[in-house]
C-alpha cells in the first residue's frame, strides 16, 4: 500500500451531484451523508457510436459510490489530510470500515487512477472548482429529472 501520510486528497474536476437521503455522517459543513453519483460523457469509436443510435444508448456513464466512499468523496476537499479523513470514517462507521486506513488507501488509490482524485503534498489553493454540478468536458446536459440528483453546494 502508499503512504498517504500527510496528503491531502482532493476532488477533481468532474461532475457530480448527490441523491437519496441522507446516511450517518458528522457534523461538518458541506457533508450531507448522501450517496454521491458522478457522470461522464461517453467517447464512442465510429462503429459504437452507430450501434449506440441504433440501440439508443445513454450519452453519459453514471458512478454511483456507495454510502463510505460518498462520504471520503465529500470529506477530499483537500482542507483535510488524510490522516483526519481516516478519522471521520473511522468515527462514522466504526468496525464497518476496519481497518480504516488500509480500506480508505484503497479507495484513494483507485479513485486517484480513475482521474477522480488528486492526493496534494499541501492544502488545495482553489485552482479548480470542486464544487457538484461542474461540467469540466462542456458535453453534459442536465441530468434527467428521474435520477433525483442534487447539485446544489
Amino acid at each position: 500500500m502508499e503512504d498517504l501520510s500527510n496528503a491531502y486528497p482532493v476532488r477533481l474536476p468532474v461532475w457530480w451531484g448527490r441523491r437519496g437521503a441522507a446516511g450517518p455522517h458528522p457534523d461538518l459543513p458541506g457533508i450531507t451523508g448522501r450517496f454521491v453519483v458522478m457522470r461522464h460523457p461517453k467517447k464512442f469509436r465510429r462503429l459504437e457510436n452507430i450501434f449506440a443510435k441504433i440501440f439508443r444508448a445513454p450519452p453519459e456513464l453514471r458512478r454511483p459510490l456507495d454510502d463510505m466512499n460518498s462520504l471520503l468523496w465529500e470529506l477530499c476537499n483537500g482542507e483535510r489530510t488524510f490522516e483526519e479523513i481516516c478519522t471521520i470514517l473511522d468515527s462514522t462507521f466504526h468496525e464497518r470500515i476496519s481497518p480504516v486506513k488500509e480500506r480508505t488507501t484503497a479507495s484513494l488509490i483507485r479513485m486517484s487512477n480513475l482521474g477522480y482524485i488528486g492526493l496534494l503534498r499541501e492544502p488545495f489553493d482553489g485552482v479548480w472548482s470542486i464544487a457538484p454540478g461542474q461540467d469540466p468536458s462542456g458535453e453534459l446536459g442536465p441530468p434527467a429529472e428521474k435520477l433525483g440528483l442534487d447539485w446544489a453546494e
